[in-house]
């Protein structure tokens, strides 16, 4: 096990077992190399070798998640994890996973975050389901807005305009803008300077697909308030237009600006079909709907998972709706974030401590996860099984105090 760090001969091998651990095409322009491994943080990568062959590859990198009420904590996010399958059930992954999170814990960070492709590699490393995913399929046609709608804001009432931006005003604007988004979304998390090269085609790949459009939204006074970024499949049937608006990301500082941009691309010309990309559940775009049945859900799955590792720290670090106290007694597999803890809550603030009183509930650090974030509730995780309830009236208390107005949202693949 090695960490490939700068060495150009482990990179060139670790890309070569990455690529055969996610049954991905071998080849690619070689020279391209170089500006795809320049946004990677190559310091935490790490691969398992084999007479001259990678056959397991690991990397992390350091990410802000964003918990409810709009603070960003220090997460350990965890990326590119294969293993070969000439090498499986040898513990690899179990190293791999258990030597990162132990320094991620010594490092400070309070959750590990990754993106789940296999539902039941990660709950046993302490992960648990923690913001899911939607994508919903709109059938314009049948979605009954008037025609003579023009798509701007002012159709719902709504001060502003909306334009189309090009990638320049797009990589200058964008990065403000989504800063305030993502204080507004739990599970959100950050973008760095690579992210948006590549959104914005700063950077461009030989596989890249055509280049998007974006449209942007502005309030009364031009401050950008909401961007939208997509690709149209162009179809024709029976000689008329039947094309698919594709969403690529679509982010508002405010309900308002988000409104606006469901708005304006349901009233696209040619447009028949949108595919919404991964949004949440309980997204409000179908309000902009005369006829919310024209809105189908194609997809919904676990999406972010997150593993505590500073249960103080995280509890304490969201925002609470009511007052209460509340004492947790967690259990941890791989022993980093177990105990049992006293929260104290208040709209005003909050603080978690290790404690000796008597539990009211006991789960384990998967199960808290979702629960932190807002995606699951204390009453579901009891009737599954996944949470005891110690003292009676605690499950109801927990629901109280860790319930959100909008479940949490990771808008992001890493």
């Amino acid at each position: 096990m090695r960490t490939v760090g700068g060495d150009a001969d482990l990179l060139t091998t670790w890309i070569a077992g990455l690529r055969a651990g996610f049954n991905a095409p071998t080849g690619g322009d070689p020279k391209e190399v170089p500006d795809r491994l320049a946004g990677m943080d190559l310091s935490r990568a790490r691969g398992v070798f084999d007479e001259g062959r990678c056959v397991a590859t690991f990397r992390s990198f350091d990410q802000e998640l964003t918990a409810p009420g709009g603070n960003a904590v220090r997460a350990d996010a965890v990326t590119a994890v294969t293993v070969s399958s000439t090498h499986r059930r040898r513990g690899l992954l179990t190293r791999l996973m258990t030597d990162d999170l132990r320094a991620a814990r010594e490092r400070g960070d309070v959750v590990a975050t990754l993106i789940a492709a296999e539902y039941l590699i990660y709950g046993r490393y302490g992960f648990g389901p923690a913001a899911t995913a939607t994508t919903v399929e709109i059938d314009t046609a049948r979605a009954g807005l008037d025609p003579r709608r023009t798509g701007r804001p002012e159709d719902l009432g709504l001060p502003g305009s909306i334009r189309f931006a090009d990638a320049e005003e797009v990589r200058k604007v964008g990065p403000e803008l989504h800063d305030r988004f993502r204080r507004l979304h739990p599970g959100a998390i950050d973008r760095d300077t690579f992210w948006w090269d590549r959104f914005t085609g700063v950077v461009r790949w030989s596989d890249d697909g055509p280049a998007p459009r974006h449209l942007l939204y502005t309030d009364a006074e031009g401050v950008p308030q909401g961007l939208a970024t997509y690709t149209i499949d162009e179809s024709w049937t029976h000689g008329r237009p039947d094309n698919l608006l594709k969403v690529r990301s679509l982010i508002g500082a405010s309900p308002a600006a988000e409104r606006a941009l469901w708005h304006h691309l349901c009233c696209n010309d040619w447009t028949t079909r949108i595919s919404t990309g991964k949004r949440y559940p309980g997204d409000p775009l179908v309000s902009v709907l005369p006829d919310r049945r024209a809105a189908r859900t194609a997809e919904e799955w676990d999406f972010l998972w997150v593993r505590p590792l500073d249960t103080a720290a995280m509890l304490g670090s969201r925002a609470y709706r009511a007052e209460g106290e509340l004492v947790v007694e967690v259990r941890d597999p791989l022993g980093l974030s177990g105990g049992r803890f006293l929260l104290t809550a208040s709209p005003e603030g909050a603080e978690c401590v290790p404690t000796d009183r008597s539990a009211d509930l006991t789960l384990g650090v998967g199960t808290l996860a979702g629960l932190w974030l807002g995606d699951r509730s204390a009453t579901l995780a009891h009737a599954t099984g996944d949470l005891d309830e110690e003292t009676p009236g605690a499950v109801v208390r927990a629901d109280v105090l860790l319930g959100t107005g909008r479940r949490p949202w990771c808008a992001d693949v890493f």
